[in-house]
């Protein structure tokens, strides 16, 4: 079979089973673009912005855990594809992006929308390459396929040149099976006498704690965790990007930990004497101040990648492998052990845990006309019977997202952690629609966020992903009001938004349904009519109290158990 550069580019896509690819298309893509015109098996999804391209591959990626595809051009279509590219690396989400570029010759010499994509993106992928002959192409994006998608997962760009995908020039095409690559060789398997010495770690504890984060999700571990977790009987946190791997309504479960998590998870984190972290990362936000995190405890961390173990917090065993297969040797070396945890120790520890539980940190007032937030994302949990694929925005929503809806499965939780993308919500919503079309998805955002991608309304209505648009609208950019009001003496400096859109108007301009909420109790009755809508893209306008804060908060350089509360809560510290 002989076929031209873009001719091969598309059929290495079908022989990698990629479905689905979300481009935009310009001048040097455009022999790329035929050659994805004339074949059907994969379908390209037509964005309005290169962003949008990159959070809907990324949405695609996290709910499946597939790798998204994008397409874009050169000069300007890679540039602003680098704020999806930068989100999918923060978050280690496997994504190959192909980026035209100009002809071979013309390199370097300024040429229309010429840009240095391998040196823009760089530190934001997995890898890149830049292909330089034709009869390269089928092999690097065989490596660009495995790369993205084996060891911690990440994005990794294939810059083409317009040249090398001329029509005229054809070449015999074989995909390779497989591909070796000298200094890459991610670890699997973790070292049996580390392990050992974590199971002597867990059994001798007496306080411990089970820390997880988005490694779980992305290495198809949440059986494992959960099998361990109930083995043992030991509290569990996850971390943002963790939500889902162990179900929330689970009996082990106490909660987020972090700036906004739960008081009786950070308070557990803060005092236990033995910390299990399992594909989490130890990021800021997490940790809170670095000298007092978990001053108690000895750490087992396990992490497929080795430059995250002892990256920020030292560690006393590290275990370098993927976390299924750590989780399930784990396990069964405790199985086959005749010690087990010290059950009255646990019992203590437990009964201290219930008393920080106590304080009923996430409680709000429920009085009133005025809509809070925090009802809203109760009432769509329950709407929804806990079940939808949810996509966020950044800031007060997300975190309201994260604390009221209860994820009992991974890949549920889709949201931009690492770098935090306003945007991100919209199209990462219509990227899990087109891979789960007969499941709920709901966008839960912000009247700051959604207007970053709005455009992207217009992809929905294209290829009918009827999604729900759930806005959370207090006419504020919420979490920078919320940290204004506490360390800059509320002077709310450019964070409130005098222009708002009418967004029913917006919402029916793009052609779907929209609906505004002023009143507490209409909340219930318009998510109920909008999730009947199962045809049509809902956008829901919800009028917020705008004085509302995400509690508890860890402040900037504060640890554990120094938490901000809601006004009038009790500190479990004096129930105790």
């Amino acid at each position: 079979m002989e076929l031209s550069g873009a001719e091969i580019v598309i059929q290495c896509l079908k022989d990698e089973g990629v479905e689905y690819i979300f481009g935009y298309p310009g001048g040097a893509v455009l022999h790329i673009y035929d050659a994805l015109f004339r074949q059907e098996d994969v379908k390209h999804i037509l964005v309005r912005h290169e962003q949008g391209a990159t959070h809907a591959a990324d949405g695609y990626a996290r709910s499946t855990g597939k790798p998204g595809v994008v397409l874009v051009t050169s000069g300007p279509g890679a540039t602003n594809a680098v704020t999806g590219i930068a989100t999918a690396y923060m978050d280690s989400i496997p994504m190959v992006v192909l980026s035209g570029q100009v002809p071979l010759p013309v390199i370097g010499s300024d040429a229309f929308q010429e840009c240095d994509t391998v040196g823009i993106t760089r530190p934001c992928v997995k890898h890149n390459f830049l292909v330089k002959d034709v009869h390269k192409i089928a092999e690097t994006i065989k490596k660009a396929f495995y790369i993205a998608t084996t060891g911690r997962p990440g994005p990794v760009v294939v810059d083409i040149p317009k040249d090398i995908t001329d029509p005229r020039v054809k070449i015999p095409y074989e995909y390779p099976r497989s591909v070796s690559l000298r200094s890459y060789h991610p670890s699997t398997k973790g070292h049996r006498w580390q392990i050992k010495k974590a199971v002597e770690l867990l059994l001798s504890a007496k306080r411990p704690m089970v820390y997880s984060g988005g490694g779980v999700v992305l290495g198809n571990a949440s059986d494992e965790l959960t099998r361990l977790v109930d083995l043992l009987g030991f509290p569990i946190t996850n971390t943002l990007m963790g939500l889902g791997a162990y179900p929330a309504t689970g009996q082990h479960f106490v909660g987020m930990l972090g700036m906004h998590g739960t008081y009786e998870a950070n308070m557990a984190m803060h005092d236990c004497d033995m910390l299990l972290a399992i594909g989490a990362r130890f990021d800021d936000r997490v940790t809170g101040k670095i000298a007092e995190f978990c001053p108690y405890a000895k750490i087992v961390h396990i992490d497929v990648d080795p430059a995250s173990i002892s990256k920020t917090v030292r560690v006393d065993v590290p275990i370098v492998g993927e976390v299924a297969s750590v989780l399930t040797d784990l396990c069964d070396m405790i199985q086959s052990g005749e010690r087990r945890p010290d059950r009255e120790a646990l019992a203590t520890w437990w009964d201290r845990i219930s008393h920080w539980q106590k304080v009923d940190c996430l409680r709000f007032d429920r009085s009133g006309t005025v809509i809070k937030p925090q009802f809203v994302v109760e009432q769509l949990y329950e709407a929804t019977h806990g079940d939808a694929f949810i996509t966020s925005d950044v800031g007060q929503h997300q975190m309201w997202a994260a604390q009221f809806y209860k994820f009992d499965k991974p890949r549920r939780w889709i949201n931009s952690g690492g770098l935090g993308t306003m945007g991100f919500g919209l199209p990462a919503a219509i990227g899990v629609k087109l891979a789960h079309p007969d499941s709920e998805v709901c966008c839960i955002t912000g009247e700051a966020s959604i207007q970053m991608c709005i455009q992207e309304l217009a992809t929905a209505l294209q290829y009918r992903t009827p999604i729900k648009i759930v806005n959370l609208n207090n006419g504020y950019m919420g979490m920078v009001r919320q940290w204004q009001e506490f360390s800059y003496e509320s002077r709310y400096s450019h964070s409130y938004l005098e222009t708002i859109p009418d967004f029913v108007k917006l919402a029916e301009a793009y052609g779907h349904v929209g609906m505004r909420i002023e009143k507490a109790a209409d909340v219930r009755p318009a998510l109920e009519e909008a999730l009947k809508l199962k045809d049509r893209t809902v956008f829901m306008d919800f009028l917020t109290d705008p004085t509302e804060n995400v509690y508890p908060m860890i402040e900037a350089g504060k640890a554990h158990n120094d938490m901000r509360l809601s006004p009038g809560m009790i500190d479990a510290r004096e129930l105790a």
